[in-house]
């Protein structure tokens, strides 16, 4: 189920439950899908729903009652394959999401309101139905080691962030490493930015290091203003396979934290 170019697009002349004109006025499913979606379920066979789509949906029902949910997006020609294979097990997949998934418009901002509140995984405080760079794969990964070259640096540093990753399940798979830095407390800043990824693939029983290298722009925010600075003070660091707000939630995001100061200040060219 999901969406179509013919639903979605660019001042396109259509207008029916759910979109106008190609906008979207509602996350949802469209309704007649939702219905068929609930009445196959009420059949009490095991359910998995594959999406094409090519951007978010509020998939509540679904996610509260199918089995499992692959978010396949358009894949091309060869996408039935690709998603069989997943299906049989054949691989384990390792997809992330590049886009927040609300639960619903009442999350979002007003379209008319222009500041960045709420707006995307940087700035966004709610509970998301699955949040930016989320994915399952079929194995377990643990995250161990948070180590920082240097607790201090300057804003003409160059320093790196590492941790090791095991695969502590059975299947061999695919992991998404990635990087998030949170500067508590400074005005403007976001609170959370990806600052680096890496696609690692790891045997069962297999551990790797990876390592991220930050530098001046890596390392800088953007103030109410606009511009590009490098600001003093602690930067909080997590490495793991979701970003750091989903943590503690059922979507089961592993990753450790560590911590570096920076001890001076800079202003960045536009």
């Amino acid at each position: 189920m999901g969406l179509s170019p013919e639903l979605e697009g660019e001042e396109m002349p259509i207008k029916v439950e759910g979109f106008s004109g190609g906008d979207r006025t509602s996350l949802d499913l469209p309704a007649p899908q939702e219905q068929l979606l609930e009445h196959v379920y009420a059949a009490g066979k095991p359910v998995v729903l594959v999406l094409t789509n090519g951007s978010a949906l509020a998939v509540n029902w679904a996610n509260q009652h199918v089995s499992a949910i692959l978010e396949a997006w358009y894949p091309g020609e060869a996408g039935g394959t690709a998603v069989a294979e997943v299906l049989a097990g054949d691989l384990s997949p390792a997809g992330r999401l590049p886009v927040t998934f609300y639960k619903n418009l009442e999350q979002l901002p007003a379209f008319e309101d222009y500041s960045m509140a709420n707006r995307t995984y940087r700035y966004f405080n709610g509970d998301p139905l699955y949040p930016f760079g989320f994915g399952l794969t079929y194995t377990t990964f643990q995250y161990s080691d948070p180590k920082v070259s240097s607790e201090s640096v300057t804003a003409d540093d160059t320093m790196t962030v590492s941790a090791e990753v095991s695969n502590r399940g059975a299947m061999d798979s695919d992991e998404v490493v990635q990087l998030y830095l949170t500067h508590p407390g400074v005005p403007g800043a976001a609170m959370r930015e990806l600052r680096g990824f890496q696609r690692i693939h790891l045997a069962r029983g297999q551990s790797k290091k990876v390592v991220f290298s930050l530098r001046d722009r890596d390392l800088s925010i953007v103030d109410a203003e606009g511009k590009r600075r490098i600001v003093s003070g602690t930067v909080d660091a997590w490495i793991g396979g979701g970003q750091p707000s989903a943590t503690d939630s059922k979507n089961g995001t592993t990753g450790v934290r560590t911590q570096f100061k920076i001890t001076s200040a800079s202003t960045l060219p536009d």
